[in-house]
């Protein structure tokens, strides 16, 4: 049997509307998710969150393309795109980030050729500066610093 697909259209792994999943993929091409998906996403190539998915997932891809919901952080090697129906909830780390008019987007962006590199000096300088001393009261002078979607609802008014 022949192969009658074109060779320049690459290999796309497609998760459909009608399916949930939970756990950890790993793609050595590209995904498409329509559907719905909780933990973590890496790709190779591109993943595609389609219109109506629901991802509470962290992303890592080399190009990223949202066209749904993800609630989690993303990191796009190369492209991260939000359409004008993407809802995102985390951290953005991109080496080009294109926002179109009508997305929603929370959370913190890192964006530029260097932009992986410089999140993970941050964070590690983050982690190793924000560690409570003994007996020491943690503060935040009245404030929730808590980003949306870490929060619980347990202390919702």
């Amino acid at each position: 049997m022949t192969n009658d697909l074109p060779a320049n259209l690459p290999e796309m792994t497609v998760i459909g509307p009608d399916t949930k999943i939970k756990g950890e993929m790993f793609f050595e091409k590209s995904a498409r998710i329509l559907g719905s998906f909780e933990g973590k996403i890496t790709a190779q190539g591109e993943v595609q969150v389609g219109a109506g998915a629901q991802c509470n997932a962290a992303v890592e891809a080399e190009r990223v393309i949202v066209d749904g919901r993800v609630n989690g952080p993303i990191t796009a090697r190369d492209r991260l795109t939000l359409t004008a129906n993407a809802q995102v909830q985390g951290d953005l780390t991109a080496g080009t980030l294109v926002v179109a008019e009508g997305a929603s987007f929370v959370g913190h962006c890192n964006v530029g050729p260097h932009a992986a590199d410089l999140s993970k000096t941050n964070a590690h300088r983050q982690a190793v500066h924000s560690e409570p001393k003994p007996n020491a009261p943690v503060t935040t002078a009245g404030v929730d610093i808590t980003p949306p979607w870490a929060r619980n609802n347990a202390g919702a008014a």
